[in-house]
């Protein structure tokens, strides 16, 4: 996969430079990161590049995490590779269960993209509908609104996973 425009035009509206990485260092290195796991076309291709340890670390968040959102949401709603679109929906997971302010940030921007994770979970794979069904639990949609998508998400999940072990 290829990175496009609307991706390109998240990762460029940033000074990564100027923020804060998990890693300790500025988060200057972030949007190759994303380039490379969107472009990589094996897990092989993707070996050693995660998000993981440089946006969030055991629900901590650094200052890199926020715009991440809106990157993240660019690239998920375009074509991805099940192995990125995998990362990415994980990543997004991670952000929006994240304590403090910028946990906040994060719930805040995810809500604003919650169409692009809602889609996917509707028409994606069990374990998606999952991921998502946790991430709408998190961002604290109106109280009736992620009830009902929470409900209708496990709902599938279970429909879907009980659909496999019967073929």
């Amino acid at each position: 996969m290829s990175l496009s425009a609307l991706v390109r035009a998240e990762l460029d509206r940033h000074d990564w430079d100027s923020l804060r990485c998990g890693c300790g260092e500025p988060a200057g290195h972030v949007p190759m990161m994303f380039e490379a796991i969107i472009e990589a076309g094996t897990p092989g291709d993707m070996a050693g590049y995660t998000l993981a340890n440089h946006l969030e670390r055991e629900t901590n968040l650094f200052e890199a995490s926020v715009p991440a959102v809106g990157v993240l949401l660019a690239a998920l709603a375009g074509d991805l590779s099940p192995l990125a679109r995998a990362e990415f929906l994980t990543t997004l997971w991670r952000l929006t269960s994240g304590d403090s302010q910028l946990g906040d940030e994060c719930r805040a921007r995810c809500r604003e993209g919650f169409w692009v994770v809602g889609r996917i979970g509707l028409t994606g794979s069990a374990e998606e509908a999952e991921t998502v069904a946790d991430i709408v639990e998190f961002i604290d949609l109106d109280e009736e609104r992620s009830a009902y998508y929470q409900s209708l998400l496990r709902e599938r999940t279970r429909a879907k996973t009980k659909r496999h072990r019967v073929v």
